[in-house]
């Protein structure tokens, strides 16, 4: 029998430090932003910073797993390896059901912002030309994965630097001097007029914006000299998330009082608009459409890897392990692809009713995963400890850190739970972890005795 085909190492650094922006700017922040806002006010701020540490501590969890082992399926494997079978399989397969839903979402927001533009198109034709073109670009080979999110990415992040740029501008611009300038922030009723309540019930619509950063793991195994740009990745997210979040919600929240921002429009078409760019819609517009198809194209790419990982621990069909000749696992993505055209069906029948469910679901699922990684990094640093080995990209504040992130995770159910519009999902959590726990006991079932 000859050499099966492997995965090849396609994805250079830059590929990895836009797949990791990438994966943490979406419509959450673009178009979220305005309901947490109206939650939290100014405090919005902390909200993203505090979830933004949260998640760089988990991705420094993931960093010290993927350096040591860098494999395709990611935190699936490390389960699997650290915290059993059941772990594993249902981290796996949660991860790939959560990617799912992301895509069935961002493929439905492509119909939204396609229609803005063309309003006699319908939203499900947009959406399944979207699917049809990443699709075909994921067939290629990986690095033609890696070159389209870059760009993409690219985009999303020149949008956001301009929008801090010109609001600082018009900040500088302001005829009252510093702070006075800024008294946005504390004017309003204080910098949390809703008091911690408020920051707290904001805090858990923010994490949906952070869902699918963790898809720098799930890169490892086809990311070239992974002992270095791995960490080199992570190391950055920190940073990028202070200026792109953090940044973002100062300059919105310095500009207009709080309970103003969103009301017309998006905050971001405001600041375009505010300093004289009619096009600000426009523009717009095109930037929230790269950044649905963006998170399409990184669903479509880690799904397949996920259903590759999973069915070489034998969780999924063998026929997920065949590669084409470019090493690429082309069942997996054209099965992952084809899940999604029920999100067209939807869009035929129900029109404008899609996006909400979808999303909510999808940070329950995210929430599960990043539960997994935080336990399976715990499993996997005692096991090193009673092995005496030492590891090249350390988590950082082990094992503190790791239950305090789980303290975290356990709050942002609770707030969700809170919340009109996200209890629907968090009803649906139990029931999605008994259905996987099903699914295990059929797979056990079905697996020859030793």
């Amino acid at each position: 029998m000859s050499e099966p085909v492997k995965m090849k190492r396609g994805l250079k650094n830059r590929h990895l430090q836009m797949i990791a922006l990438g994966g943490a700017i979406g419509t959450g922040l673009f178009y979220g932003s305005a309901s947490t806002i109206a939650l939290a006010g100014p405090a919005v701020i902390l909200s993203y910073l505090l979830g933004g540490i949260v998640i760089f501590f988990i991705m420094r969890m993931l960093g010290e797993m993927a350096v040591d082992e860098p494999v395709s399926g990611s935190f699936s494997h490390y389960a699997t390896k650290y915290w059993g079978r059941f772990a594993g399989f249902v981290s796996g397969w949660n991860y790939w059901f959560n990617y799912v839903l992301v895509s069935m979402a961002e493929l439905t927001a492509v119909g939204i912002y396609v229609h803005y533009w063309l309003p006699d198109v319908p939203q499900w034709l947009s959406a399944l030309v979207c699917l049809v073109v990443i699709t075909a670009v994921n067939l290629i080979n990986v690095r033609a994965y890696g070159e389209f999110e870059f760009w993409m990415a690219l985009i999303k992040i020149t949008a956001i630097v301009l929008m801090i740029v010109l609001g600082l501008y018009l900040l500088g611009i302001a005829p009252q001097p510093f702070p006075e300038n800024f008294s946005n922030l504390w004017a309003n009723g204080g910098f949390l007029p809703n008091g911690w309540w408020g920051m707290g019930l904001a805090t858990a619509v923010v994490m949906f914006s952070f869902g699918g950063i963790e898809l720098i793991g799930i890169t490892a195994g086809e990311a070239e000299n992974p002992d270095r740009t791995i960490p080199s990745a992570i190391n950055q997210v920190i940073w990028r998330i202070l200026i792109f979040y953090v940044g973002t919600m100062i300059v919105l929240m310095a500009l207009w009082p709080w309970n103003k921002v969103g009301m017309e429009a998006s905050p971001f078409v405001q600041i375009f608009e505010n300093v004289g760019i009619p096009a600000a819609a426009h523009i717009l517009n095109f930037v929230v459409l790269t950044a649905a198809i963006s998170v399409y194209n990184s669903a479509i790419y880690s799904n397949s890897r996920m259903l590759y990982g999973l069915a070489k621990k034998g969780e999924a069909p063998q026929i997920f392990t065949r590669l084409s000749a470019r090493g690429v696992p082309v069942i997996g993505i054209l099965v992952s692809s084809g899940c999604t055209l029920v999100v067209v069906a939807l869009n035929y029948f129900l029109e404008g009713h899609v996006f909400m469910y979808l999303m909510t679901i999808a940070t329950c699922a995210a929430v599960i995963s990043w539960v997994v990684i935080c336990i399976t990094h715990l499993k996997f640093r005692a096991l090193c400890a009673a092995q005496h080995k030492d590891t090249r990209f350390k988590a950082l504040l082990y094992p503190v850190a790791n239950y305090l992130c789980l303290a975290f995770l356990a709050g942002v159910i609770f707030f969700m739970a809170q919340i009109p519009d996200m209890q629907l999902a968090v009803i649906f959590l139990p029931i999605w972890l008994i259905v996987l726990a099903i699914g295990y006991q059929l797979y056990k079932k079905n697996q020859p005795q030793a």
